[in-house]
């Protein structure tokens, strides 16, 4: 019964932690097409998820958590595009460095690991009601 409740706990933190991953690169895709406004202004900068694991003392199992949202600090592309009101002096403007194919691939990955987890705890509930019932 332990066991299971461990089992639960590290499904758990895994779901949530690739849910915040979701959750951020859904925001980078949002801000793919954001471009600054006035000259000199950067544009969306792309934000990366870091995990760390954590051991947890009560139960005694390390969990994985969100370590970091952090800046991707790659540089940024530039769009010729002399109308826009942020261009530099040269008709170029910075644009966000997210690339969606990117992004998608990541968002894919994250899906599969939220649902790995999900399958977990889905195998684990049938297990723990399959023991009650042989105990009943």
């Amino acid at each position: 019964m332990d066991d299971l409740i461990k089992t639960f706990r590290i499904s758990s933190s895994g779901m949530k932690a690739q849910g915040t991953r979701l959750r951020v690169i859904s925001e980078n895709i949002a801000n793919a097409d954001s471009l600054p406004t006035e000259p000199g202004q950067e544009p969306y900068r792309r934000k990366l998820v870091t995990f760390k694991n954590e051991l947890d003392r009560r139960m005694g199992l390390d969990t994985v958590h969100v370590d970091k949202i952090r800046p991707d600090n790659s540089e940024f592309d530039k769009q010729f595009n002399p109308n826009h009101p942020a261009a530099d002096a040269d008709g170029y403007v910075q644009v966000p460095n997210v690339n969606t194919l990117i992004e998608m691939t990541d968002m894919r990955e994250a899906q599969r690991s939220y649902e790995a987890n999900l399958n977990v705890i889905k195998a684990s509930k049938s297990m723990l009601s399959e023991t009650i019932g042989i105990l009943r």
